[in-house]
């Protein structure tokens, strides 16, 4: 996709208390009517919806009306889907392409959040320089801790060589509250963001020199 693509239809939203970063997994329980014809739609037509942190209100039930989101989200792709029991869907999904809404959200009347939106360019391709070579293994480090634990919180392959790949990784681990994750999150310059993570986990000592 190119910088600021127009999509030509409205895209399907769910807003959650959540940033979600590309790259990440995105575990979700389906129920309300809403969402499971979201699902239905993006399965059947082969399309991503959008997730956007809330400033305020509520994910789910009538407090959603008075729902206010960032700008700034992430399409999540559908990966996986299990119906563990009437009316229930369990869902798996990848974050993917970066979005800016180019308008306020609509609400339908079936109470499903739509906007029209600009598609973001993936991340360029930077290599992580000689001053955050501790970031990067401070992060490979954790995921084996992690492994070592029974938990695998990213798809392989793992890019180490990818600042955009490392920072956004790093988004998913740190407690940060959502604002700090969504001002990251907003961040166009990988290699920024990736300073920005950088610069905490040492005034954190999660990394030394």
């Amino acid at each position: 996709m190119t910088e600021s693509a127009a999509r030509s239809d409205a895209l399907p939203l769910f807003p959650l208390q959540t940033v979600l970063f590309p790259g990440m997994r995105l575990l979700l329980k389906v129920f309300e009517a809403r969402y499971l014809d979201l699902v239905s739609g993006c399965l059947r037509e082969r399309r991503p919806f959008g997730v956007l942190a809330l400033r305020s209100g509520g994910e789910v039930g009538t407090a959603s009306a008075a729902a206010e989101m960032e700008e700034v989200g992430v399409l999540a792709r559908i990966d996986e889907v299990d119906s563990e029991t009437s009316g229930i869907l369990r869902l798996r999904c990848t974050g993917t392409l970066r979005f800016r809404r180019s308008a306020e959200p609509q609400r339908q009347a079936d109470g499903l959040w739509t906007c029209a939106c600009d598609e973001l360019a993936a991340d360029a391709l930077h290599v992580p320089g000689a001053a955050m070579i501790q970031t990067v293994r401070a992060l490979a480090a954790a995921i084996k801790s992690l492994g070592e634990q029974g938990r695998s919180p990213f798809d392989a392959p793992y890019r180490f060589d990818d600042c955009g790949w490392v920072a956004n990784r790093w988004c998913e681990l740190l407690p940060l509250p959502l604002a700090a994750k969504q001002k990251l999150l907003e961040i166009d310059d990988p290699v920024l963001r990736l300073s920005v993570v950088d610069g905490f986990l040492r005034d954190k000592k999660v990394v030394v020199d």
